[in-house]
């Protein structure tokens, strides 16, 4: 499939040009996109699949999140998208509360959380509550917590205790929630009078997906503690972790191919060889310098983004919307994803040990060069000899993450809204209403972290 983006807005334009290769398949992408302007126009033109090409243009996304400040009051979306009210008065969600994290955090407790400053928010207040961007569909989740746990348990009570321990470890399971808002928004687009048993599955596929991809790299990152809790590999030793691992692959598999759809099907299976692809590129290239920002996106669309993208896009099939919408789906959870990866890469060189639970810098530090990194790569040649010697002395790996966050960071933030505004502009056509609110406030909730 190829795809070309291109934003247009009154603000500093930068343009972008991604290619990558994989499984058969090549994208190639350029945007420009507005970092201040007050409106963006976007048109998309699409080919791929042996559907013919097909372009649309969307309404204007007011400022989007490149030119609007996220700790402010208001902010306009695509195609009249609910404005944002900051929350006065709520506590900051804190780093618990953020389950879409694709690295390996140990978290703080919940008194050393709510003493530190987890979010930089205007104030000390934040304007996206995650329980309220989670509340339309709070109870799908309790429901499908439910069904995981007795579909482990039933099928393999040996692995009971470590799955009560894999679902029981905190963190709001973000991936389902999406699943959920985007078959929840489209439901009411086609005015069903409920979401679907298929769709409550695939919510349930996708976190044993995601689950078990956590669960494996523990084992490969040696990872002792995941949101505070011990890891299943530390608990109960590495043979049960990948037994565990293997099995919640299986039984999505199996659920996945009783779904009875072949898009669906595709589209899911691409998941899982994508985190193959991600992690065997990033074990390729650690320490090297000359890696693109093209590959770095590549990498965290094949690790982050990819499941995210997918199960929305496959939460739409169900609800037999049109193939406008369902590729809007696709194009939210994407964007979302690599927003999300972005920011989280950003924290990593930004935030303290306290409050990432983890050392500073964790990432560069094993060789995993990140965006901010890649982006400061361009401008400092003294990092690349940093890199390139691995850090031989005490004091280089200090003062490799000092150049990254004067050098690095302001671009990678950048490039980080540009990918929210662009998932802004996905949820065009859906009907104003609680999911589609979740949907556009859950954008907000992953860039408000940088502030």
């Amino acid at each position: 499939m190829m795809s070309a983006v291109v934003g247009a807005g009154a603000g500093t334009a930068r343009a972008m040009a991604c290619a990558a290769a994989g499984e058969g398949r090549m994208t190639a992408r350029a945007r420009a996109s507005t970092n201040g302007g007050s409106a963006a126009g976007w048109r998309v033109a699409r080919w791929g699949e042996g559907r013919a090409g097909r372009s649309r243009v969307s309404g204007g996304v007011g400022g989007g999140f490149s030119g609007v400040a996220l700790g402010g009051a208001g902010r306009a979306g695509a195609d009249k998208l609910t404005a944002a009210v900051a929350v006065n008065g709520k506590r900051a969600p804190s780093i618990d509360e953020m389950d879409m994290d694709p690295e390996h955090v140990k978290f703080a407790s919940q008194d050393e959380l709510d003493q530190s400053e987890i979010m930089k928010c205007k104030d000390g207040v934040c304007s996206y509550v995650i329980d309220d961007i989670i509340a339309p569909v709070k109870s799908d989740m309790e429901q499908m917590r439910s069904n995981i746990l007795d579909i482990v348990g039933r099928k393999n009570p040996l692995l009971l205790a470590a799955a009560d321990q894999i679902f029981g470890a905190g963190g709001k399971r973000l991936r389902p929630v999406l699943v959920f808002l985007v078959a929840r928004a489209t439901a009411q687009l086609m005015d069903m009078d409920d979401i679907t048993e298929r769709q409550r599955r695939l919510a349930e596929i996708t976190e044993m997906i995601h689950t078990a991809s956590l669960v494996h790299d523990d084992v490969l990152d040696d990872c002792d503690t995941r949101r505070g809790a011990e890891t299943i590999h530390t608990l109960y030793g590495t043979r049960v972790a990948i037994l565990a691992g293997d099995f919640l692959f299986a039984q999505s598999s199996w659920y996945l191919a009783n779904l009875d759809n072949l898009e669906v099907i595709k589209l899911i299976s691409q998941v899982i060889a994508d985190f193959a692809d991600g992690e065997i590129s990033q074990a390729g290239a650690l320490f090297n310098c000359d890696v693109t920002l093209e590959g770095y996106l590549e990498k965290s669309h094949n690790k982050t983004a990819s499941l995210i993208a997918a199960s929305c896009k496959s939460a739409a099939v169900f609800s037999e919307v049109s193939e406008d919408v369902k590729m809007d789906m696709y194009e939210y959870g994407k964007h979302l994803g690599l927003a999300f990866q972005i920011v989280d890469d950003i924290l990593d060189f930004t935030q303290s040990e306290a409050q990432l639970g983890k050392p500073k810098g964790q990432d560069l530090a094993s060789g995993n060069l990140t965006a901010p990194c890649i982006f400061a790569l361009g401008r400092n040649s003294r990092l690349r000899e940093l890199i390139e010697t691995q850090f031989a002395d005490p004091e280089d790996l200090a003062e490799a993450i000092e150049i990254v966050n004067e050098s690095g960071i302001e671009d990678a933030r950048r490039l980080a809204r540009e990918e929210a505004d662009m998932a802004l502009a996905a949820l065009k056509g859906l009907p104003e209403g609680k999911a589609k609110t979740s949907l556009v406030d859950m954008v907000g909730y992953v860039l408000e972290r940088l502030y």
